[in-house]
């Protein structure tokens, strides 16, 4: 059955759119092993810039793959043309050593006491019971020629993004500019591509943005590299047959910190006096935030009692100091960013009541406090739904869920032949029978 979206007051109408206990060190690692960890990243991310392309060059791939394909491969269907089947394999190779590499990384800080011991074994068995499905999506990502892997955007490391092209290449299409979650430490643009997928199906191009995790960087870096990626979406996006007027900003867990976070410093930058940008709030047309944290003072023990602990999180966020710069709940009640305030895009916030890992009273406070400060914002609730049941669970589940169709109502808003379109679009297929859905759900560490 679909979730329930619990009522929300002062909502506005989709119109107005025209549009997550064992000994952890108390102090962070060594600057030796942070030091080693560094160059590491760097040396992977050399390796597997090597396929990297320019916006120029996968344009014209692009226009020559359209020219010649029309549909986007299904998951159990389509095989990868044989001139690139071997930069395909080799780019699976890489792929799948960096999120190893990611795992490995969320161990060494987080520690191997008893408590991160049964949460990983409980991990191991979330994804073996998912597995139907992340293999079928895996396949989608490694190997279909829609998807427009690893493009530059900025000059330091991870700053790629991966684009999902619509099968329909006739007219500009609206763009979804995706923030992946992870925690701060394991953050990957493949973790959109169950989304990228999904969205493609229904004529929307999607851009995965791909940032530095911590301890490659802090807070501030990934807000950095979360900028540029918009900026380069935003000013190059109509070269891969997107539509510049109709960009979309949103952000899943982490990711949503990151974005909207991103988005407020941004139009802080452009309220201010002589400040240099390269992109505009005004080119979003609205904001999702999907099963995010917005004030990090509330949420700081929480995550502490959940094993992300205090010492870890802090340095993350260059300190308890930076606590309050870094909550966008708190900086939009200050009335010297007033003006700021009045410039941010209209923003909607999904959340799960039966979310443990961010409680769904993140999202609604924040929506609230936006209100109040003279913001368009509204929360949607979903009932009974956890941290992975709007990201992973109910997508894999197949047919239609709540939550993606809200969603869709929103990027659709106003374009009556997309929403005609999506009105009588065959249910989506499912890729995990339901009752390995219902045990991953009961054993999900998240």
């Amino acid at each position: 059955m679909p979730s329930q979206i619990l009522p929300i007051t002062n909502r506005f109408p989709h119109s107005s759119l025209d549009l997550s206990s064992s000994a952890l060190p108390n102090r962070p690692p060594s600057p030796a092993a942070t030091a080693t960890m560094l160059l590491k990243a760097s040396s992977l991310s050399s390796t597997t810039s090597n396929r990297i392309m320019g916006p120029n060059n996968s344009h014209q791939q692009r226009r020559r793959r359209i020219a010649s394909e029309n549909s986007l491969p299904s998951l159990a269907t389509g095989s990868p043309r044989r001139s690139s089947f071997s930069n395909d394999v080799r780019h699976v190779a890489s792929e799948t050593f960096l999120i190893t590499r990611l795992g490995l990384k969320m161990l060494t800080y987080l520690g191997v006491g008893y408590k991160w011991i049964t949460r990983f074994l409980a991990l191991g068995c979330y994804a073996m019971l998912l597995l139907p499905g992340f293999v079928q999506v895996g396949y989608y990502y490694f190997f279909s020629s829609q998807i427009r892997r690893s493009i530059v955007y900025g000059d330091k490391a991870r700053n790629r993004f991966d684009l999902y092209v619509p099968k329909n290449s006739s007219g500009s299409k609206p763009v979804v500019a995706f923030v992946t979650g992870g925690a701060w430490i394991i953050g990957y643009k493949a973790w959109g591509s169950l989304l990228g997928l999904q969205l493609a199906e229904r004529d929307i191009m999607v851009a995965c943005i791909d940032y530095r995790n911590f301890p490659q960087g802090t807070i501030s870096d990934m807000i950095n590299d979360a900028s540029q990626g918009i900026s380069f979406v935003c000013n190059n996006i109509a070269e891969y047959g997107g539509d510049p007027n109709r960009i979309y900003l949103m952000g899943q867990s982490a990711g949503a910190h990151i974005a909207a976070c991103t988005l407020l410093e941004q139009a802080i930058k452009e309220a201010g006096e002589g400040e240099s940008i390269s992109w505009s709030v005004s080119q979003i047309k609205a904001y999702f935030g999907l099963s995010g944290g917005y004030n990090l003072l509330n949420l700081i023990d929480h995550f502490h009692s959940r094993g992300l602990y205090r010492s870890i999180f802090s340095s993350i966020m260059e300190g308890e100091d930076s606590l309050r710069r870094f909550s966008p709940e708190v900086m939009v009640k200050d009335p010297n960013i007033k003006n700021a305030v009045s410039l941010l895009p209209p923003i909607v916030l999904f959340h799960g009541t039966g979310d443990y890992s961010i409680p769904s009273d993140a999202s609604k406070s924040f929506a609230e406090t936006l209100r109040e400060v003279g913001a368009k914002a509204e929360s949607i609730l979903y009932e009974g739904k956890t941290h992975t049941d709007l990201f992973l669970q109910d997508p894999m589940r197949g047919g239609d869920d709540q939550m993606f169709q809200d969603l869709l109502a929103y990027i659709h808003s106003g374009d009556e032949e997309a929403l005609a379109k999506d009105a009588v679009a065959p249910p989506r297929r499912r890729l995990v029978p339901e009752f390995m859905i219902k045990l991953a759900r009961s054993v999900s560490p998240f």
